[in-house]
């Protein structure tokens, strides 16, 4: 299940602002303030920390079975979607990244494959990291921008079956066009990083 993406963003707490009043609530705040790694969470607010100087390496969302999380780039930069996934498809989905010659990073918390696609895959088998796997409040569909063609062709060889949920158009910039979201705002909203939030 796509259940997550990752932007890095000079726009920190204007992401923060937006996926708040869209409904999401604040998980967590970790940031590097005088040399080291601080947690900032609620119930902080920004005014707590504003003018502290703190590079906050993840800000964390969530709404539902949604998890977005952004930290702070000198320019926008997609980074990563994440999928939730039973430790058998797993070992499945990384037999096929290596088959595929996709470099696969295993770690304990989650496993990252590289693409060929300049943004990475996550796979999480942590249910715990969403509010409510089983709520109607999901990511229905992202729509992707690559300067490479065949993402969904890819995606259906890593996955051992079709990805519905990820299309993709070429263009000239690597990104996340439009986020179709069930159960959200029925207006159309644009994050300040450029995505598209529909329902």
């Amino acid at each position: 299940m796509l259940f997550h993406y990752h932007f890095w963003t000079p726009h920190v707490e204007e992401t923060e602002g937006f996926y708040v009043n869209a409904g999401f609530q604040i998980y967590q705040r970790i940031g590097k303030y005088q040399g080291d790694f601080q947690n900032f969470d609620p119930p902080l607010v920004w005014d707590n920390f504003r003018e502290k100087n703190i590079l906050f390496r993840i800000i964390e969302a969530r709404k539902g079975s949604i998890n977005i999380t952004f930290g702070y780039g000198k320019k926008i930069k997609f980074d990563h979607i994440g999928f939730l996934v039973s430790e058998k498809e797993q070992e499945l989905i990384c037999q096929n990244a290596d088959n595929m010659n996709w470099t696969v990073d295993m770690g304990e918390r989650r496993t990252f494959i590289a693409t060929p696609y300049s943004f990475r895959i996550e796979l999480q088998t942590n249910k715990e990291i969403a509010d409510s796997v089983t709520d109607n409040i999901r990511i229905e569909e992202l729509r992707l921008e690559t300067k490479k063609k065949g993402l969904e062709d890819d995606l259906s060889i890593l996955f051992g079956k079709p990805v519905s949920s990820i299309k993709s158009v070429f263009g000239e910039t690597v990104t996340i066009n439009e986020a179709v979201i069930k159960g959200l705002s029925s207006k159309i909203l644009v994050d300040p990083n450029g995505v598209r939030i529909m329902n």
